[in-house]
């Protein structure tokens, strides 16, 4: 079978081994543009042209590299709703989401945004405004979103390891975000509660936070999509909290797979975006062990094949990563440790480490193994090397969004 690397795929066989794959049903792709056109159309609540008014300033956050969004579409799609409405181009401002992320290069915003490339700025965690409070915690926000009177955001409603899915207001509160709630809301308190868990959007606290703050920053109107097995399923736009249940309905139909069995090693792949770096390709592991199934026996192991061109990352979040994890004596202790605090961008160090607790991690097939052995994890040439003869193995083509239920 292929599994996805990089851009492209890898081969892997298991001849010795027992193999289920987990595939979700998927859905059929849709036209990005058509849906997204249809989604404002008959968006949840008020029409965007009944939320700003023609002498208006207008921010939109968009997504970074980190999210495979059709950002150029959705961007474009509203861009028209916003002329319509009276807008002029040169009243719009968009900022890409980066929260503590890598700013992204020129090329990579032209590639990301095409036409509107020249409209966006990378958005600096270090210059930002408090817009309000949300449990006694500062919200600090982008200056140029700060300012806008008015507040759009795309997004990519998908599993997510906290959130439950992604999308709505986080694209602004944590994309254009200072590290203030960032800490809060990714520290060892709020990631502790009951109800944050991959795949929860409802009684789930880091969710209820996030829409909070989206309230306080003041963001007027999302147009968001969800993915699957096939490409973009679905576009849905209009009152954030809105937008990310419908599309996490149609997101849950899609990628759900029973698991009913316990497996010695789960395969789990990741591919572009994700596999650029060892702090996003660790979800594919997190996702899966710390999901509402895990599927591993005792001591059973996760493999992952991920290409890290940029090693750990080279982010604020991913190098405070790397930091904890390289140099951590045992993932136990790791853990102990991190329950205490620690600073934004760490919390995947986090997590991992309580996978790590109970569960090997390796990742095979990169550029970066010295980093992977720096971090508590084994690295191997390819995914066969990572399994041992014998084992009862599930493969999960697509971890990152796949729910094992």
């Amino acid at each position: 079978m292929d599994l996805p690397l990089g851009s492209d795929t890898v081969a892997v066989d298991f001849p010795d081994c027992a193999v289920t794959v987990a595939t979700p049903a998927g859905g059929d792709a849709v036209d990005v543009r058509e849906a997204a056109g249809a989604a404002v159309s008959n968006p949840h609540g008020p029409p965007l042209s009944a939320r700003v008014d023609p002498g208006d300033a207008v921010a939109i956050v968009v997504t970074d590299v980190t999210r495979a969004t059709p950002d150029d579409v959705l961007l474009d799609v509203l861009l028209e709703q916003l002329q319509q409405a009276g807008v002029a181009r040169e009243q719009v401002s968009v900022i890409l989401g980066l929260g503590l992320h890598r700013p992204m290069t020129d090329a990579e915003i032209e590639d990301a945004l095409g036409e509107h490339a020249d409209l966006a700025a990378n958005h600096d965690s270090d210059v930002t405004v408090e817009a309000g409070t949300v449990d006694g915690c500062a919200i600090e926000l982008n200056e140029t979103v700060a300012a806008a009177d008015t507040v759009l955001a795309t997004g990519m409603v998908e599993p997510h390891q906290y959130a439950g899915f992604s999308g709505g207001a986080k694209t602004v509160v944590i994309g254009a975000g200072g590290e203030s709630q960032i800490r809060y809301s990714h520290g060892p308190e709020m990631l502790g509660r009951d109800g944050v868990r991959l795949g929860r959007i409802e009684d789930n606290p880091f969710r209820e936070f996030v829409d909070e703050a989206g309230d306080i920053v003041g963001l007027d109107f999302s147009l968001n999509v969800t993915h699957g097995p096939a490409g973009i399923m679905d576009a849905s736009a209009g009152d954030p909290r809105a937008v990310v249940a419908d599309l996490a309905g149609t997101a849950r139909d899609a990628l759900s797979v029973q698991v009913t069995e316990e497996y010695d090693a789960v395969v789990a792949g990741v591919g572009a975006p994700k596999d650029a770096n060892l702090y996003q390709a660790t979800r594919a592991a997190t996702y899966v062990a710390l999901g509402a199934n895990n599927p591993l026996r005792a001591g059973g192991r996760m493999v992952v094949p991920a290409k890290l061109p940029e090693g750990a990352g080279e982010g604020t979040g991913e190098q405070r990563f790397y930091e904890w994890l390289s140099e951590a004596d045992s993932a136990a202790a790791l853990y102990d440790e991190m329950a205490q605090g620690y600073e934004p961008g760490a919390q995947r160090a986090f997590v991992v480490a309580r996978v790590l607790r109970e569960h090997d991690v390796w990742v095979t097939n990169s550029d970066s193994a010295e980093i992977v052995e720096d971090c508590l994890m084994y690295a191997a040439n390819t995914v066969e090397d990572a399994v041992e003869p014998g084992s009862d193995v599930l493969v999960v083509p697509d971890a990152l969004n796949t729910l094992l239920v």
